[in-house]
């Protein structure tokens, strides 16, 4: 290389080096701040909704205060305020807490029986009814007489929970079975969020028995739907 490409080449000044390095270093705590503070949070809210759970095994929504799930859980009432807005965006974030848990054991069902779309379904539907049934929770918030305050989030409010439960189950589908389209994926999906609450709110026999007759209502249009698709 000659002298004066040597010469052209940018040089760094100590200055420029440090500030280099003061900006990577203040990205990494930023990063770190940021990490720390969601972390924080999600413990924040998982305490709350712990601690309403362990109220709800005790008496009904109607009769826990905010107060009382605040003092449960160790934080001011404005905290819990703070956090979840209000007491309905609080009882309708702790609806769909709860049915995370039932959710994920659906899809570990889902996902053992991808070679047979019909039983994956009727699996899933199953250990989903058998669950709620089991659950001491859910028993409660089923027995209510409509005066316990929850039990309409899942029946005659339940539009954010199936919106929620629905995506979730269509995203399992698809990722099961690629070939699924996005609207039967939907399709399929709502059908099964709406079968499972009408069945776990109003029982008419097993779980086996309603989850096998679902499938055999469902299974034609489910074999279609996950059939590969020829080009």
């Amino acid at each position: 290389m000659s002298s004066a490409a040597t010469q052209a080449q940018p040089v760094d000044s100590d200055a420029e080096r440090a500030s280099r390095s003061a900006g990577r270093h203040a990205d990494g705590h930023v990063r770190h701040r940021t990490g720390y503070r969601a972390a924080a949070r999600q413990l924040l809210r998982d305490t709350l909704l712990d601690a309403a759970r362990g109220l709800l095994e005790e008496r009904p929504w109607a009769q826990i205060t905010m107060g009382d799930v605040a003092s449960a859980a160790g934080v001011s009432r404005q905290t819990l305020y703070n956090e979840f807005g209000s007491r309905e965006q609080f009882a309708q974030t702790f609806v769909i807490h709860e049915g995370e848990r039932f959710l994920a054991a659906v899809e570990e069902t889902i996902e053992r029986h991808l070679d047979d779309p019909s039983r994956a379904l009727a699996a899933a539907l199953e250990l989903f009814l058998r669950s709620a049934a089991e659950d001491p929770l859910i028993r409660m918030l089923l027995s209510d007489d409509g005066t316990g305050g929850m039990l309409p989030l899942i029946t005659t409010q339940s539009g954010p929970v199936i919106g929620w439960a629905t995506s979730r189950l269509a995203g399992t589908i698809r990722a099961g079975w690629p070939q699924t389209s996005e609207a039967d994926a939907t399709l399929l999906s709502e059908a099964l969020v709406r079968l499972a609450i009408s069945y776990a709110t109003a029982p008419i026999g097993p779980p086996r028995a309603a989850a096998q007759d679902a499938a055999r209502l469902l299974g034609p249009f489910v074999e279609r739907a996950v059939a590969p698709k020829r080009g």
